[in-house]
């Protein structure tokens, strides 16, 4: 039988995790799953580096740890990186879970630390039984085949080289070697999903089974070159369906139509845009209704139209507020704007430009306003005897619902002049009497401003 050892560089060569001349940032918490990659990197004559992360999520165990593993550094002597969180401040500041806080805090310091120190890649300690593991928790959460298919060996910088081992192995080399290690408290706690999973669900499925992890981890191996396949194809569609114009993304829903298994292609579609598996079903079911519905994900927001699914980034946007002086003769915040006035005349032509508002300067009080549209507000459109809310106006002229949203307005006191790029209000358009004109040009079409 193979060493642990031996299994270990034939992993990688097998793999390419790796070559004998790169530097490597070893992620190691004093786990003994990290502890044993550690072991077999020095073993291997590896030219690495720790990071070790304290995350202060356990007291003074937390600080223990830290000090076990820079005492392991200098046993070893190699060099020895170290970073404190405040984890609990952090996951409250971003509205998300501590797990996830701790995460994000440590492959964003790990990836700093390698380009900053010159590191080739990060290596971190996941084996054999987290993949079971993150295989039933995406499985009771909802997933696709991708979050069925494992856990990769190599993803970008990061790599995962005692993959191929069992904890239980894992624990067996460490006891022969004689390695200490530190024991995580939280781990024998069922206070997380995960350890549900370990201290209940795999024992007891072992136990019905006692092959249950190597059928598993076949069976896994085998949803892993399905969804190599599955992606390609998904590629393929994407390139078709998905239109990228500007900052956003459009869908058309005819082609949409046509596909087959059009709620999976969906689901593959938009969970890169954080949207949930019960979203995407909501959204699936839009799709055969009225437009206007809007459907957000932590960091999108999915509009229904007429003929296409718009997805735009989320963004806060102020109520900002901008002014056009009589004094000036350009803006170019928000928007491109220049004006300049002429008198009027019988061979003044009012050019037959959506961007160019052509106005009453007499009717004018300065300096004009320009803001956005808010629910309420109305005007009398150009050509038009009564009033009409703005919202009537807009749907009228079939402006989908981000483009509304972009939509700035230029008021002269509480009424609105021109809504821009659209129409200007009749009362202030040029008549007979006019002697001056104020023509004010739209030099940018990007309506969303800066």
């Amino acid at each position: 039988m193979k060493s642990m050892l031996d299994r270990f560089m034939g992993y990688i060569q097998a793999g390419k995790l790796c070559n004998q001349e790169d530097r490597i940032l070893l992620a190691v918490s004093g786990g003994i799953d990290s502890v044993v990659m550690l072991d077999l990197f020095i073993s291997a004559g590896f030219d690495v580096g720790i990071a070790h992360c304290n995350f202060h999520l356990r007291g003074e165990e937390s600080n223990q740890d830290a000090a076990f593993v820079e005492a392991i550094a200098n046993n070893y002597s190699i060099r020895y990186h170290r970073n404190d969180f405040q984890t609990e401040q952090t996951a409250s500041d971003m509205g998300i879970s501590i797990q996830m806080a701790a995460r994000e805090l440590r492959y964003k310091w790990f990836e700093e630390l390698r380009q900053d120190q010159s590191y080739d890649l990060i290596a971190t300690a996941h084996n054999q039984d987290d993949v079971l593991e993150t295989f039933f928790i995406n499985l009771s959460r909802g997933t696709g085949i991708r979050g069925l298919s494992g856990i990769p060996s190599k993803a970008g910088k990061i790599i995962r080289p005692i993959l191929f081992a069992s904890r239980k192995e894992i624990v067996e080399y460490a006891t022969v070697t004689r390695l200490s290690h530190r024991e995580d408290s939280s781990n024998a706690s069922d206070k997380y999903l995960r350890n549900k999973v370990r201290n209940k669900l795999l024992p007891m499925l072992e136990d019905q089974n006692p092959s249950f992890r190597k059928s598993l981890i076949e069976t896994i191996t085998k949803l892993s070159e399905t969804e190599k396949l599955f992606s390609e194809e998904i590629k393929k569609l994407k390139k078709k369906l998905l239109i990228r114009k500007d900052d956003r993304i459009i869908i058309r829903i005819p082609e949409l139509k046509l596909v087959e298994s059009r709620k999976t292609i969906l689901f593959e579609m938009l969970a890169e845009f954080n949207f949930s598996s019960a979203s995407i079903n909501d959204i699936n079911d839009a799709i055969e209704g009225p437009p206007g519905k809007i459907f957000l994900s932590p960091s999108h927001r999915l509009v229904k139209d007429r003929e296409e699914l718009i997805l735009t980034p989320l963004v806060e946007e102020e109520d900002r507020r901008y002014y056009l002086d009589l004094s000036e003769n350009q803006i170019f915040d928000p928007l491109d704007l220049e004006w300049v006035v002429v008198n009027f005349t019988d061979r003044f032509k009012i050019p037959a430009d959506q961007n160019i508002a052509c106005l009453d300067l007499d009717m004018l009080d300065f300096p004009l306003l320009l803001r956005r549209w808010h629910k309420g507000d109305y005007f009398q459109p150009f050509g038009m005897k009564g009033m009409k809310k703005i919202s009537d106006f807009l749907i009228d002229q079939k402006v989908s619902i981000p483009d509304k949203e972009k939509l700035w307005l230029l008021a002269s006191g509480q009424k609105i002049v021109w809504v821009v790029g659209h129409r200007i209000d009749e009362r202030f358009r040029i008549t007979a009497k006019t002697s001056q004109i104020i023509m004010i040009k739209r030099t940018s079409t990007d309506l969303s401003g800066k």
